[in-house]
């Protein structure tokens, strides 16, 4: 059995040296491992490791040097021979062998010739196991020679002549490369008529006047030595008919003359090669160089073909214009006839080669080194074809095998040697020779014969960490002669392992198809020969896999902006994880752009580049994942270009273009626009639009225009930049397609007409000389048409025309080529006047106190003169019996109502005034004559609030209340209501107590009040019409001035002790009053003011506004929130018209308040009790004795 090194099911720890033996089915041997330790300790025959080539040409200008390198144990001695005999290098002080080695230095720099030193050398390694030997090395120095000296007479011949220059380079070693160059050391240009043949010589399908030249040099460089070799300059005349016939007439007689025909043209000939076929011969894996070079004129085209079969198409190139044909790796099957064809206008001519290919020899089986075991069989073969076939010989350590010691467990068959028990006396190396004609192989196989007992090369207690769910492979390289057995075991006392659940190798390795957590464990591997017994015991761990729990997706990004990628990774702790993000399974750029962050990628500032596969890869010591996730990069296409125009017609045009790149993002539609650069230069105006599929658009065009177009792509994210302009197309004039719109005919004065019209932009003028012709007419009359041809205005005027008639109206274009269609008729009139007549019978219906009703009759359409607009009431508020003397100075309001309405309402009337008013008609023109003065009455309506209310001397049971009448009665006063009640300290209203007051009054006195309590009070005018707005006020009576003596005393016993006892008991039964109410409060809930007020107020009693904002408002029973805080009553007690409008609705739970100098109460409403800032002796409770008396304090 013989085993070799298997391949690895999974990669090992770093820094081992892989070695795996496995079984050969075919030889019955062993092959040493390389690992060093084992090699320092086994023998070894030699092996040769490196040598010079077969045919080794040296540079004589420097020293030789011929490599022979072989290892083996012990090492090797080494020897050389030349030309067949020993090589004693100890005699020749030039040469010299590296240490260790069989590598020869020949010093030749210093003295000596390389020729000296040609020859065959081959090197022999040598030990105590056998013999190995190089090839022959044949050393041959390299040659550059010199051309020989020859004289080179000029060429001259006609044009159209063939010319062959020979260029006939010496012989070099290795043979050079040829190129024909001028004396500036410029190549010569070649092409079809002018090229170099493989010989080197250059040739001349046929000559051209350009051809003279007196300095065509070849050239030979010899790359070995860096050399290049020149041969002397050749010079070409080429002479043409007209000069050949000048020098034949200078050189002959009148009668001798004849004239030169010009060359005629001719079918192909070939120049090489010569005749109709020859023959070519190749080796096997070289390139096969086919030449056909032929002349004629014109210059002839080669063609080539194999017969009976094809030209291979991976292997087959032309050269040198086609007239190369070379095949590489050629081989037995490219054997066969090829044929150039050589054809011009005036024929074709054809050559076979005859091609063959022949074949060094090359292996099919070179023979392998055999290590056996003491008493065990093998063989070595050696197979190897060529053409012709090769012939096999063998060798024994250099010596052909027929002379060399006889051994008698080898047996020779052929190409195979066969042993059989073997001992370890039948080492040694053997050398297999296979040559023919063409060239020889040889090759060094050993056969060594060891007894070894087993060892373990793996690595005690080697840790294996493997991905659960994933094969295990525990290596145990051994070596052994014979060949040991391998067996493992897991744990301490198990049993052998077995081939139903692991699967055993047989290089040793124990794999575990599908590893699980219970695989975790010691194994231990012993192998056993019939010399001894070696173990090994390695440890398995299983590690959980790495997973990318969130991928990156797929993402579709805008040029500028930022994408991230996320890439989630879960992994088993114990083993150190790295991300790694790839861009098109590349680095990412290094570009500050890219921030990889933990799971994050972000690219910011994205670009076009950017574009791509993203790839997160997620490593650990024992696996790697990857998940990709790809990248677009949208943007607005890329202008479209290339523009060109085609099919120019009169009135159409192609245009055709090529798109931009479409940024990732389909096009959808071109936009097409031109600009006319003889009328409207750098405006462009839209033409159309076209399919995002189409790249060409029939174009209408209008005449007379400069046209420019240029195209832009649209995509879903917006519209391209425009592509350049295309080619400017001017199209033929023509006559005007349209006639100007908007005609008008409108007088700006009685007597005249005025024109108007749109006209046509340089656009639409279809050509040069742009006029109009304006024509009119009476609508009513007999009269022809009357016109004027204008240019470069937009109006005319027509002059003495009567006031306000109906005239038909037409305007047409025409320019230098002819007139537009016939244009349509509009009407217009001529100019208006003012009206001559006044409304009549003027009639007023009075409505109600602020409206009235106006009627009137039409005036005569005639008498309008002009276009009715409508009718227009004047009036004015007059004082009775000054209507005239007062007039000039009223202000008057204006009513318009539009078209021929002959009634309207007058609004906003002022009541109980005297008005006037008149009616007059108005046209385009202005207003006619007024109507005569229409006067008439408001009647009376309800007046505005009084204009003040304030109360004056506050006594114990009385108050003054004065007031001012109300701006604006609206009438006739017939009397004052005052209304008003009580408002005790729980904020409960009284009875309501309703009084009227004369009209003439102004100051009222009230009697028999209550002392010390607030009254409230409403107050408002009457007319006939009825009650005006209300206003209110608030007052107290004052204390009694028992009290107020009392207070003023306690500045005077103060000091007194039981004055002190007295107000601390005072204090005392405050707190407890406060207590008392504090609980009542809370538990009887807030009191229902508004709800008293609502019982007792009196109907006509209008809701106060909000507006002013002078008490506070109240919640409902379940409302908590604080309540709004209104601002205070003036000192003075003075109450503007604006901000009376309250009610006891806003008033608030408690009282705040306190006494100006003259009794006078400012009070303030809060929604609930809290702490406010002194201003001051505020109290936050209800008017009481005590409380009075301490607000004077």
């Amino acid at each position: 059995m013989q085993l070799k090194r298997m391949p690895k099911k999974k990669r090992l720890p770093a820094g081992r040296v892989a070695l795996i033996l496995f079984l050969c089915q075919m030889i019955s041997a062993l092959e040493v491992p390389l690992d060093p330790k084992l090699l320092e300790d086994l023998v070894q025959p030699p092996t040769i490791t490196q040598q010079s080539p077969k045919d080794y040409i040296i540079d004589p200008r420097e020293n030789i040097v011929i490599q022979c390198e072989a290892k083996g144990k012990p090492p090797p001695s080494f020897s050389w021979t030349r030309n067949g005999t020993h090589f004693d290098i100890d005699k020749d002080p030039l040469v010299t062998m590296k240490p260790g080695s069989g590598t020869l230095t020949i010093n030749i720099m210093s003295e000596g010739k390389a020729e000296t030193y040609e020859g065959v050398y081959q090197c022999t390694a040598r030990n105590e196991r056998g013999a190995a030997i190089s090839n022959n090395i044949v050393v041959r120095p390299s040659r550059s020679p010199l051309w020989t000296k020859e004289k080179l007479e000029p060429i001259t011949l006609r044009n159209g002549q063939s010319l062959v220059l020979p260029c006939r380079p010496p012989l070099g070693l290795p043979p050079p490369i040829i190129f024909w160059m001028d004396n500036s050391f410029q190549r010569l240009p070649q092409s079809e008529r002018v090229s170099q043949g493989l010989n080197g010589d250059l040739y001349f399908s046929n000559v051209l006047p350009e051809d003279t030249r007196e300095d065509y040099i070849c050239y030979a460089r010899f790359n070995h030595t860096q050399t290049i070799q020149q041969k002397q300059p050749i010079s070409v005349k080429v002479i043409s008919v007209d000069e050949l016939n000048d020098t034949i007439a200078a050189n002959l007689s009148d009668t001798e003359f004849y004239s030169a025909k010009p060359n005629r043209e001719r079918p192909p000939t070939f120049l090489t090669p010569e005749g109709n076929t020859s023959n070519k011969e190749e080796l096997r894996g070289n390139v096969l160089s086919l030449e056909c070079i032929a002349e004629g004129l014109p210059t002839p085209v080669i063609y080539w073909i194999k017969e009976d079969g094809t030209l291979p198409t991976n292997r087959t190139f032309y050269r040198n214009f086609k007239k190369t044909l070379q095949i590489i790796q050629v081989s037995e099957a490219d054997s066969g006839n090829y044929q150039c064809i050589a054809k011009n206008a005036l024929g074709a001519i054809h050559h076979t080669i005859s091609v063959t290919v022949k074949a060094a020899p090359y292996w099919i089986l070179a023979p392998q080194n055999l290590v056996l075991s003491p008493g065990e069989d093998g063989t070595l073969i050696c197979r190897a074809n060529g053409n012709p076939k090769p012939r096999i010989s063998w060798l024994s350590n250099g010596v052909p095998i027929e002379i060399a010691p006889d051994d008698p467990s080898r047996k020779i068959d052929g190409d195979t040697i066969i042993f059989s028990n073997v001992q370890e006396r039948s080492s040694a190396v053997y050398q297999c020779n296979a040559s023919n004609e063409y060239g020889y192989l040889l090759a060094n196989a050993f056969v060594n014969v060891l007894a070894e007992p087993p060892r373990i090369l793996t690595s005690a207690n080697t840790l294996y960490q493997v991905i659960a769910n994933r094969p295990a492979l525990l290596d145990c390289a051994f070596f052994g002669s014979p060949l040991p057995t391998v067996e493992w075991f897991k744990g301490a006392k198990g049993s052998a392992l077995r081939d139903d659940i692991y699967v055993l190798h047989e290089n040793g390795t124990l794999e575990i198809p599908v590893a699980q957590k219970d695989s975790t464990g010691t194994y231990t591997c012993v192998a056993r020969n019939k010399l001894g017994m070696a173990k090994n015991e390695v440890h398995l761990e299983i590690k959980d896999p790495t997973r990318i729990i969130k991928q990156p997706e797929y993402a579709v990004v805008q040029r500028g902006s930022t994408v991230s990628f996320e890439c989630k990774v879960k992994h088993d702790h114990t083993l150190t994880l790295t991300i790694t993000w790839l861009k098109d399974n590349g680095e990412l750029p290094s570009d500050g752009r890219f921030t990889v962050d933990k799971d994050h990628l972000e690219v910011a500032d994205v670009r076009d580049s950017d574009g791509g596969a993203y790839t997160c890869v997620a490593n650990t010591t024992l696996d790697m994942v990857s998940a990709s996730a790809v990248l677009s990069v949208v943007d607005v296409p890329n202008p479209p270009f290339d523009l060109e125009l085609t099919d120019q017609l009169d009135k159409s045009v192609q245009l055709s273009w090529t798109p931009g790149d479409d940024n990732n993002s389909p096009i959808t539609e071109f936009i097409i626009e031109y600009e006319d650069a003889m009328h409207e230069a750098g405006l462009w105006h839209h033409q159309t639009e076209v399919s995002g599929m189409q790249t060409t658009a029939q174009l209408k065009l209008s005449p007379y225009v400069n046209y420019s177009f240029r195209v832009m792509a649209v995509n879903s994210l917006g519209r391209s930049l425009p592509s350049e302009p295309s080619e400017q197309y001017l199209t033929k004039a023509a006559e005007p397609d349209t006639n100007p719109t908007a005609v008008e005919g409108l007088g700006s004065e009685p007597d005249n007409l005025v024109i108007t019209w749109k006209p046509l932009n340089g656009f639409e003028s279809n050509g040069p000389g742009l006029q109009y012709k304006v024509s009119w007419r009476q609508k009513d009359g007999d009269d022809e048409w009357a016109s004027v041809v204008v240019a470069n205005v937009s109006k005319y005027i027509v002059s003495g025309t009567p006031t306000f008639v109906p005239y038909l109206i037409k305007v047409q274009a025409l320019n230098d080529v002819g007139f537009a269609p016939e244009p349509a008729v509009v009407m217009g009139h001529s100019g208006e006047d003012l009206p001559m007549v006044a409304p009549g019978n003027v009639r007023v219906n009075v409505v109600n106190s602020t409206l009235a009703e106006v009627h009137w009759d039409p005036v005569p359409l005639k008498s309008i003169r002009g276009h009715l607009q409508g009718y227009r009431i004047y009036y004015w508020k007059a004082q009775e019996g000054s209507l005239k003397r007062n007039r000039r100075h009223i202000e008057k309001k204006i009513l318009t109502f539009q078209d021929s309405k002959t009634h309207g309402m007058l609004p906003g009337l002022e009541p109980f005034s005297h008005y006037a008013l008149n009616v007059r008609v108005v046209n385009g023109k202005g207003e006619g004559p007024a109507s005569p003065d229409r006067v008439f009455n408001t009647p009376e309506g309800v007046p505005s609030a009084p204009s003040s209310l304030k109360i004056v001397n506050p006594t114990l049971d009385s108050l003054t209340l004065e007031w001012d009448p109300p701006s604006r009665p609206n009438g006739i006063l017939t009397e004052y209501t005052l209304k008003y009640q009580p408002i005790n300290s729980t904020h409960e209203l009284g009875p309501l107590v309703d009084l009227k007051i004369p009209a003439n009054k102004t100051r009222w006195t009230l009697k028999n009040l209550n002392f010390s309590t607030r009254y409230k009070f409403y107050f408002y005018a009457q007319t006939a019409a009825g009650s005006g707005s209300q206003i209110t006020e608030e007052a107290v009576t004052t204390v009694d001035e028992g009290k107020l003596a009392m207070a003023s005393r306690q500045v005077d016993i103060a000091t007194q002790g039981w004055f002190i006892g007295l107000m601390c008991a005072v204090a005392l039964l405050i707190l407890i009053l406060l207590i008392v109410c504090f609980i009542r409060r809370n538990k009887g809930g807030k009191y229902p003011v508004k709800e008293k007020e609502d019982a007792h107020a009196d109907p006509e009693i209008q809701p106060m506004k909000e507006d002013d904002g002078t008490f506070g408002e109240y919640s409902d029973a379940e409302d908590h929130k604080p309540l709004k805080k209104g601002s205070r009553t003036p000192s003075d007690r003075t109450v503007k018209k604006e901000d009376s409008d309250d009610s006891l609705v806003d008033y608030g739970e408690g009282v705040n308040g306190q006494f100006n100098e003259d009794g006078s109460f400012i009070g303030q409403y809060s929604g609930k009790k809290e702490k406010e800032p002194a201003e001051g002796n505020e109290s936050s409770e209800a008017p009481s004795p005590v409380n009075a008396m301490n607000s004077f304090v």
